[in-house]
């Protein structure tokens, strides 16, 4: 990564501030993108990177000049941790879709091009579980997070002969606001095995490493997916034990 030009969107905390630390300390130059000006200045000035606030749909032409006309690695890490389920205001689906999703799709039109005319690229998305298994409470985030995987799947195997690399990585819980967020959902599921944002960005370096596509910074999620597509009837019999379980809590 030494000299690499380095995109991390929502790096004002949390996984995309340590992507930002671990990619600035493998030599890399950094743009830390976060919609907080604040925040993305103040990781920006600890690392000696370079902030560009804003909304991660559209920071790829700002951030592509201010690391001097080319992006190597785009680390579509911005994400909204959406609680509800159908009944949910339709601005949160909205909104799910936009940020988890949608920004994704957007930085890709932009950085497509000039990748695959010189054929290496690399596009890093923070997925999360959720978007391999579900997540009980959030049907919006669910839902967003598994179009967030099937879209840097689709990239990878569309694109991966023409030099594109693609990461997905998929953490359970980690101590960030996210994870404070979810309430007492996160506090039953996610808290017993939560990891903090450093391992996230060791694990996504380790799979960069053995040229991974999933990344399992929690590696028993594996089991969980087996499990998850081998029996599924199964596998949702015990997410609703657990659904129950909240439930049961929360009254």
């Amino acid at each position: 990564m030494d000299g690499a030009a380095v995109v991390v969107t929502g790096a004002g905390g949390g996984i995309g501030a340590a992507l930002a630390r671990r990619f600035r300390a493998e030599g890399a130059r950094v743009v830390v993108n976060d919609i907080d000006p604040v925040r993305a200045a103040a990781v920006a000035d600890e690392i000696g990177g370079i902030a560009v606030a804003g909304d991660a749909s559209g920071i790829v032409p700002e951030a592509r000049d201010a690391l001097g006309g080319a992006v190597d690695v785009y680390c579509a890490n911005a994400g909204l941790a959406s609680p509800g389920g159908p009944f949910a205001d339709e601005q949160i689906w909205a909104a799910a879709w936009d940020v988890n999703v949608m920004a994704h799709v957007r930085a890709a039109r932009d950085l497509l091009p000039g990748w695959l005319e010189r054929g290496a690229g690399r596009f890093v998305s923070t997925v999360s579980a959720a978007g391999l298994l579900t997540m009980i409470g959030a049907a919006p985030y669910s839902v967003s997070k598994h179009g967030a995987y099937a879209f840097a799947e689709w990239l990878s195997l569309t694109y991966r002969h023409r030099g594109l690399k693609v990461h997905a990585i998929c953490p359970q819980g980690v101590r960030t606001n996210m994870l404070t967020e979810a309430g007492s959902a996160g506090d039953l599921v996610l808290s017993p095995t939560a990891i903090e944002p450093e391992d996230v960005a060791d694990a996504l370096f380790a799979g960069i490493a053995d040229d991974r596509f999933l990344i399992l910074p929690h590696p028993e999620v594996a089991g969980f997916y087996q499990a998850r597509a081998s029996e599924p009837d199964r596998w949702l019999d015990g997410m609703n034990r657990i659904q129950r379980t909240w439930e049961g809590a929360e009254r």
